[in-house]
């Protein structure tokens, strides 16, 4: 159904839409996506930056021991 609507009928329905809601409602609707994906990319990113505080905090510490005096002979 959707395969075939082309270019004039996505600017019919743009047109539609436009009429309906008027220009400053759209303004305002596509802020509060804007904002919506702004803060989505966000969240991710300290999710992942969490993440890999925890991963670095879990890593096993391979470095030799220091050799303590009674070590030495």
């Amino acid at each position: 159904m959707l395969n075939n609507i082309g270019l004039p009928g996505i600017l019919l329905i743009a047109v539609v839409v436009l009429v309906l809601f008027g220009r400053g409602k759209i303004s305002s609707l596509m802020g509060e996506v804007g904002k919506g994906i702004t803060s989505f990319k966000k969240g991710v990113s300290e999710g992942q930056k969490e993440l890999e505080e925890a991963s670095a905090e879990e890593a096993k510490d391979v470095t030799p021991a220091a050799e303590t005096p009674k070590d030495k002979v």
